[in-house]
């Protein structure tokens, strides 16, 4: 049996161990959670971050790096601000050529970098990936259908990765655009935020179509000066979970979006939550990152200055309904 290692057990971490267990795999499951592991040896259940899904006895949890070593290939799922920490940590017990797929969606603060550049830093003997696309931890856990984008540089490596994951509802479509796949996951959560305000603010149907179109513009526009293909941010990874996070309450962004478009500050949007909305933590640093690549994104930018405490929800719809009227494809 072949051995893959999942790095990080929140909802989605737990979620794609669940499907390489399921494609027939023994997996390594670590968390920094020790209450985690507990539940999970003892339950089959990750009862914080993923409860009342039962998960396969091929999954085995640990606080250990250490037996990750034997992995075949190994899904980095923590959140993306603590991923070069996680790595480092990592580095010491990975093998030379070891795939490494980067399944968090964000951009590291203080430097702007994507997670490929943080994994090219930090591990440079692995080979990198990118996993992203639409889909919600326990949709994918219960096993209902699912398509991602699976991304790699090298095609033989990426099919190799596609076959050992790949299961008839969880399926990876191929790419090697990783810059793609990474900036269509990292924007889509900023988004995704402002489409939960325009919902907590009442502002109707039309209104978040218009904030996915324009977004959807915002996120192309910041790919493609970015060395990225259009075609890459049209597919799963870009407009495919655009539409699903800009869509539903289970959206952890599209929540913190609803929150404070009905008015609560950051600290009561996010007191009590286990899991991190990674659009809040993304949005400065995407900002910082466009201005560097000198492309507009106006409908980001509004996000992170109501995240900063610069300006309140409605005097940032203002704004952006007081923009001059242009010309569509600009």
């Amino acid at each position: 049996m072949t051995t893959i290692g999942i790095i990080g057990a929140g909802a989605w971490g737990t979620a794609l161990a669940q499907v390489a267990a399921s494609a027939g795999h023994e997996v390594t499951l670590w968390a920094r959670e020790v209450d985690v592991v507990a539940s999970i040896r003892a339950q089959h259940e990750n009862s914080l971050f993923l409860p009342q899904v039962t998960l396969s006895p091929r999954i085995t949890a640990t606080t250990d790096l250490a037996p990750l070593a034997d992995a075949e290939a190994i899904l980095a799922v923590v959140p993306a601000q603590f991923m070069r920490v996680t790595l480092e940590a990592l580095a010491p017990h990975l093998k030379p050529a070891t795939p490494v797929v980067l399944c968090s969606k964000g951009i590291e603060q203080g430097s702007q970098k994507l997670m490929t550049d943080v994994l090219a830093e930090v591990l440079p003997q692995a080979i990198g990936a990118v996993l992203s696309g639409p889909s919600f931890a326990k949709d994918v856990a219960i096993g209902l259908p699912t398509a991602v984008t699976l991304a790699c540089a090298d095609p033989e490596v990426g099919q190799r990765l596609v076959d050992l994951i790949g299961i008839a509802t969880f399926r990876p479509y191929l790419a090697t655009d990783l810059v793609g796949a990474e900036i269509g996951g990292a924007v889509k959560n900023v988004l995704a935020i402002a489409c939960g305000m325009a919902e907590g603010r009442g502002l109707g149907e039309s209104a978040r179509a218009a904030l996915i179109t324009r977004g959807f513009a915002e996120m192309t526009r910041l790919g493609v000066a970015m060395g990225a293909d259009a075609r890459t941010l049209a597919g799963l990874c870009g407009l495919g979970d655009l539409v699903l996070t800009c869509s539903s309450k289970t959206s952890r962004n599209f929540a913190l979006g609803f929150a404070l478009g009905q008015g609560q500050t950051l600290a009561q949007a996010t007191a009590g939550k286990v899991s991190i909305a990674e659009g809040a933590s993304t949005a400065p640093a995407l900002l910082a990152l466009a201005a560097s690549k000198s492309v507009a994104m106006p409908i980001c930018e509004a996000v992170a200055a109501i995240l900063a405490g610069r300006v309140d929800v409605a005097t940032a719809i203002g704004t952006l309904l007081a923009r001059p009227f242009k010309v569509e494809t600009d």
